[in-house]
C-alpha cells in the first residue's frame, strides 16, 4: 500500500514539473520584446548599419523614447569631448549661470589653446557656451575647478548613474585621453544620446549656442569670438545643436540634435568614426531619419 501511495505522489510531482516546463516555454513564446529595443521605424529606416563608418550609432526620439536606428549601440567606447556635455550639466544643475568661474593656471595648462587666460573672471553660463562651441578643454577644466575638482568628477558619476547611463563614467571634465591607452571618460551611443536630450531639455539656450556662428562672448573685460568645431554640418537645415570629439583613442564623435520636422526633435550620435567621416555619418543618419518620416 505505501509503496502504490509513494509511486503516485512521484506521478503526480512529475505530472506538475511537466506542466511547469511547458508554461514556461510557452511564456518565453509569447513574451512581448522590450519597447526598448524595438525600434518603431526599422523596417522604414532608409540606412544599413555598414554604410557608416562610425564603430557605433543610433538615433533616438526622445519624446517617444524610441530608438530608430542602432549600431552597437550599447558598446563602451571612449567619448572624448563629449564628455563636455556632462560637465556643463553638472555645472548648471548646481550653480546659477551668473555665478563666477575664475580661469586659473592650472587650467590654462590643459591641452589647447581657445584663447582663455588666467586670471580671467566669467560668468558660468558665458563660460560654457563659449566652452562647448570650441571645445575649449581649459574653459571645462576651470569649471571643474571651481566646483570642487575631485568631487566635481565623483558628481559626474553620480549624475550618470541617475540619468540611467548604464556604460558611462568619467575620469576627467573634459574627455582627453589620460595614458596611450586610457580615455578620459567612456559611454556607449545610447548613453550619449540619453544625455544629450537631457542636457537639450534642461539648458535649450546653452546646447543651441553651439551651432551659432559669429557670437562673441565676454571674456573678463575682453571679448572672444569661436568657430563653432561643428561648421561642417552647420548647413544642415533644422540642426539644434552639436558636439564633436576627437582624440587618438576615441576617434571621431559627434552628437547632434536636430528637428525631423517642425517641433519634433532627435538624437544622432556617432562614436568611434574618423575626423572627417563622423561628419558625413551624421549627415547620413539626419537625412535618412526624416527620409523614413515622409514614408510613415
Amino acid at each position: 500500500m505505501n509503496e502504490r501511495l509513494t509511486t503516485f505522489i512521484q506521478l503526480i510531482i512529475s505530472a506538475a514539473a511537466l506542466c511547469l516546463v511547458v508554461a514556461a516555454g510557452l511564456l518565453s513564446i509569447y513574451r512581448a520584446p522590450s519597447p526598448a529595443r524595438q525600434p518603431a521605424a526599422a523596417e522604414t529606416f532608409p540606412l544599413q548599419p555598414q554604410a557608416l563608418a562610425a564603430e557605433a550609432a543610433i538615433v533616438y526620439d526622445p519624446g517617444t523614447k524610441q530608438v530608430l536606428f542602432s549600431k552597437n549601440d550599447e558598446e563602451q567606447l571612449p567619448l572624448a569631448s563629449l564628455t563636455k556635455l556632462m560637465t556643463a550639466d553638472v555645472a548648471l544643475g548646481e550653480r546659477s549661470a551668473t555665478s563666477s568661474v575664475r580661469i586659473s593656471r592650472a587650467a590654462i595648462a590643459t591641452e589647447g589653446d581657445s584663447g582663455l587666460k588666467a586670471g580671467e573672471t566669467w560668468k558660468l553660463g558665458e563660460l560654457l557656451r563659449y566652452s562647448l562651441l570650441v571645445s575649449s578643454n581649459d574653459g571645462m577644466a576651470a569649471v571643474a575647478e571651481s566646483g570642487g575638482g575631485g568631487a566635481f568628477i565623483k558628481k559626474m558619476n553620480a549624475n550618470a548613474e541617475r540619468l540611467g547611463l548604464a556604460q558611462s563614467y568619467f575620469l576627467d571634465p573634459t574627455g582627453l585621453d589620460m595614458t596611450l591607452g586610457v580615455s578620459g571618460a567612456y559611454g556607449s551611443a545610447r548613453d550619449v544620446a540619453l544625455l544629450a536630450a537631457a542636457f537639450y531639455a534642461s539648458h535649450p539656450s546653452i546646447f543651441e549656442s553651439t551651432v551659432r556662428t559669429g557670437a562673441a562672448y565676454e571674456a573678463g573685460g575682453g571679448v572672444l569670438t569661436g568657430k563653432p568645431t561643428a561648421t561642417p554640418i552647420l548647413d544642415i537645415p533644422g540642426l539644434i545643436g552639436a558636439k564633436t570629439g576627437y582624440t587618438d583613442l576615441a576617434g571621431g564623435n559627434l552628437v547632434a540634435v536636430f528637428d525631423r520636422s517642425i517641433g519634433h526633435p532627435l538624437v544622432a550620435v556617432v562614436l568611434h568614426s574618423t575626423e572627417k567621416g563622423r561628419f558625413e555619418d551624421i549627415r547620413a543618419l539626419i537625412e535618412a531619419a526624416r527620409s523614413s518620416a515622409d514614408r510613415t
